[in-house]
């Protein structure tokens, strides 16, 4: 395998890693909401400008874009004597996938079925081993023994993606299950099976962040403001999967934290197109 063609499980998987609020996460997060729905192309000049709107310096945003060619994110592509980009084939399929997480949240009704994955993996394969438990838990399965995971039925091609891109078929085998019984209560299990207080404080400090946002002046400013939310808001539709009320506290945190989101994403998000485009 040669550097200038990443693996499926390289350039998809791993570009989730990037931490909210930097350089990296705040471009692939423009190139998703921005650059994709205007074809995919973006002058290097022009994405200086937008990214120092956010105020990431103009080298900052050069390694950022340099190091998502890497992962094969984004390639080379002069246009009219303009130095530029464009998202890559693979990569357009990886956003196309992550807009239906991140402005379609879902949640479970009480009594929606679960989807139980069992694997069995040789020692030998420890390292692939650790990055399916890493992968299932990034899009937002839970764990009920080391070797059982328990996610909504609605995840299931995500999950079923990450053992494919891993080459881990052979050794999962996986149900559809409409009850569970457990020892203890659902909103207890869920407790042991998911972090749902890692994933409550996620919520609160979206809401303590971006709760109560008044309107934009400009686009600009509708780019600005929205960005940075888009940015921290992308990662909490992985990690949390959408349990039903019956599974989660009765202050969860996460509907209004889903509220607030769609509320800004109707406030700003047109308009800040409108000055990425211009």
């Amino acid at each position: 395998m040669t550097n200038s063609a990443p693996s499926t499980a390289g350039a998809i998987l791993d570009d989730f890693d990037s931490r909210p609020g930097s350089a990296t996460s705040l471009v692939r997060t423009v190139l998703g909401a921005y650059v994709r729905p205007l074809g995919g192309w973006f002058a290097i000049a022009d994405f200086v400008v937008w990214m120092d709107a956010l105020g990431v310096p103009p080298e900052s945003t050069r390694i950022a874009v340099t190091r998502l060619k890497k992962k094969g994110v984004v390639e080379s592509g002069n246009r009219e004597g303009r130095t530029g980009y464009r998202i890559t084939g693979q990569a357009d399929a990886m956003f196309a996938r992550g807009d239906g997480r991140i402005f379609g949240f879902r949640r479970m009704a009480d009594g929606d079925p679960f989807r139980l994955i069992s694997f069995t993996i040789p020692e030998t394969q420890r390292a692939a081993r650790h990055q399916l438990r890493r992968r299932l838990t990034g899009i937002g399965c839970g764990t009920v023994s080391p070797g059982l995971w328990i996610a909504p039925e609605y995840l299931a091609d995500e999950a079923a993606a990450v053992v494919q891109a891993l080459e881990l078929s052979q050794y999962v085998t996986t149900f559809v299950a409409s009850e569970i019984a457990a020892p203890a209560t659902l909103r207890e299990s869920a407790e042991l099976w998911w972090d749902l207080a890692g994933i409550a404080d996620r919520h609160r400090a979206f809401l303590e962040a971006f709760d109560g946002g008044s309107a934009a002046r400009n686009s600009r400013d509708a780019f600005v403001t929205f960005v940075p939310l888009l940015d921290e808001w992308r990662v909490i539709p992985y990690v949390d999967p959408g349990l039903p009320p019956s599974m989660t506290p009765e202050d969860w945190p996460g509907t209004r934290a889903v509220a607030t989101f769609e509320t800004a994403r109707e406030r700003y998000f047109d308009l800040s197109m409108e000055w990425v485009a211009f």
